[in-house]
């Protein structure tokens, strides 16, 4: 979607894509145990709404969410209110981001196909430089797919990525998992299908 696209949704009173976390959000603790996880700082890029952000922050972690959309993030702060727990913001474009401090955990869904490709390169580097030893990336990315065809509600601003993109990208650290799979999606009411792929990997 595009940005106005995204802000008009988020400015709806109901959470466009809920409250709860999305099962990405709950692999990172297959990676982090949960004791070891109080006080990481995570940064969630294209956090929408808040769900994923809350989520790692009710499990005792530092969370920054990273939105384009204004409307998004103020969701966000309403819905880490409500669940009593604390989540910084900062509105931001991806393919222009810079993150001053250094972070444990770069957790991205929904999001990455913002960053337009010839920018892709640069900005993973610097998301892997701000990360430290051990730290852990967990992303998502729409790919191509020769039997999917381009979603209805997909945005002028928004670009695939070629199948084995994103394992490029992190050749240089351990990818502890990598799946692509296709699925059916109803985001603006219209049934379809995207095939996507992610990835989990930790710096070495």
């Amino acid at each position: 979607m595009d940005r106005e696209q995204l802000q008009a949704l988020y400015e709806q009173e109901e959470y466009y894509w809920g409250k709860q976390p999305n099962r990405l959000a709950k692999r990172v603790f297959e990676f982090i145990s949960k004791d070891k996880a109080k006080g990481l700082k995570l940064v969630d890029l294209g956090a929408g709404e808040g769900r994923d952000s809350v989520y790692f922050a009710e499990q005792g972690l530092d969370v920054l969410a990273v939105d384009i959309s204004s409307a998004g993030l103020m969701k966000t702060l309403r819905l880490a209110e409500q669940k009593n727990v604390s989540v910084s913001v900062q509105e931001a474009d991806l393919n222009s981001l810079c993150l001053e401090n250094s972070i444990d955990i770069l957790y991205s869904i929904g999001a990455l196909q913002y960053l337009v490709p010839h920018n892709r390169f640069k900005q993973f580097q610097h998301f892997k430089e701000r990360t430290v030893s051990g730290g852990l990336h967990v992303l998502f990315a729409f790919i191509e797919h020769p039997d999917i065809e381009i979603a209805p509600d997909w945005g002028r601003n928004e670009y695939l990525y070629q199948r084995d993109e994103l394992q490029e990208y992190y050749r240089d650290w351990k990818v502890l998992d990598c799946d692509e799979w296709i699925f059916d999606c109803h985001s603006s009411g219209i049934p379809h299908q995207h095939a996507a792929n992610v990835l989990i990997a930790r710096k070495p």
